[in-house]
């Protein structure tokens, strides 16, 4: 199996993934991956539980559809991603119901949405900035987050939800996961609970590298 063959399973195992567990409904969200020749992405108003590989776009490096279904209309704001960090194999967005309730309630703080309360939130995920409403495939958004490809793992839509990248699509896919429970835990514990100190928070770093 070629590595393209390999990449358009991956697409789909984790479309599946997400769906069945409630992380993206309908048609919402989409998956994308780096290529030699160009990327891989979800076609437009796909349902990500009912994936299949020969379905999915691929794209060229001009940014030419050259098979599968026709592109998601999100295809501008990962291609800042991958244009900008040379690193990222994966880019991952759903419509995850706790992270958009997180924007509709009241998220941290503008630059980090949640703070530190779990160590694998501080490893796995790091700082997750909010960018502010824009209708989806807006311009503005892929602006935005071209800014911000090479100093967090994501970001988070106001309104709409998480953009996670990473070295691979299965990696975007568990940082996306460790961000939405993140999002859950915080929502469901009164009285909010205090983030991780600083002695904590580099323990992680000495150890682990963690970056906060």
């Amino acid at each position: 199996m070629s590595n393209e063959n390999c990449l358009r399973e991956e697409i789909c195992d984790v479309g599946r993934s997400l769906h069945g567990r409630g992380y993206t409904v309908g048609s919402a969200g989409n998956i994308s991956a780096r290529l030699d020749d160009g990327w891989l992405i979800t076609p437009t108003d796909a349902c990500l539980g009912r994936l299949e590989p020969t379905a999915i776009a691929k794209v060229n490096f001009d940014g030419e559809w050259v098979s599968g279904g026709k592109p998601s209309k999100t295809l501008a704001l990962h291609r800042q991603v991958y244009d900008r960090n040379p690193e990222v194999g994966g880019v991952v967005h759903t419509h995850s119901t706790h992270l958009v309730a997180l924007t509709l309630a009241d998220i941290w703080e503008k630059d980090t949405i949640l703070p530190p309360i779990t160590p694998y939130q501080v490893m796995k995920v790091g700082k997750i900035p909010l960018i502010n409403y824009e209708r989806p495939g807006s311009p503005k958004v892929a602006e935005q987050v071209a800014r911000l490809a090479n100093s967090v793992r994501g970001a988070m839509l106001e309104r709409l939800g998480p953009v996670v990248w990473e070295s691979s699509v299965s990696k975007a896919c568990y940082a996306l996961e460790e961000l939405e429970e993140t999002a859950r835990l915080w929502l469901m514990t009164t009285p909010r609970p205090l983030p991780l100190d600083q002695e904590a928070l580099t323990e992680l770093y000495e150890v682990f590298g963690a970056r906060w």
